[in-house]
């Protein structure tokens, strides 16, 4: 029975995704109450997508304007072709609130926490869909109930 067990269990992933406040809020997520997450044109964020499972834990990051996670939300709904293009080498996903943040969690902060140097929000910051490891998203989770 615990052999079996252990075959349908799989490791959760963590993600940190990415958009402009005018283009899409996180107001309006909680509106929406789901969304699929179009808009990917880069190979490395696309293939970021592909690797998100139903259930994995997403922060939502608004770049440019504010700077800051401000939410958690979750994978509802594995990549599809995206429906805003009739290019099929891109994806999306589907996500859905959680929560919001009790405190928006700044880029700025980010950056002066030495656990989250390395993470690809400091390091690669054009990029729109990122993995995260646990202990780092449990920090940025951990920053936000400060």
């Amino acid at each position: 029975m615990g052999f079996f067990f252990a075959l349908n269990t799989r490791r959760m992933n963590y993600w940190l995704v990415k958009s402009e406040p005018h283009k899409y809020a996180w107001d309006q997520l909680l509106k929406d109450k789901s969304t699929f997450w179009d808009g990917v044109r880069n190979y490395q964020a696309r293939n970021n997508l592909q690797e998100m499972k139903k259930g994995d834990q997403v922060l939502y990051y608004h770049s440019n304007e504010g700077k800051e996670v401000v939410g958690l939300a979750k994978i509802i709904k594995e990549s599809y072709q995206d429906p805003t293009t009739e290019d099929t080498r891109w994806v999306v996903v589907d996500i859905a609130p959680v929560k919001t943040l009790k405190n928006p969690v700044s880029l700025e902060k980010i950056k002066a926490t030495p656990e989250l140097a390395n993470i690809a929000l400091v390091r690669q910051g054009r990029l729109s869909v990122m993995p995260l490891k646990a202990e780092e998203f449990d920090k940025i989770l951990e920053l936000g109930e400060e």
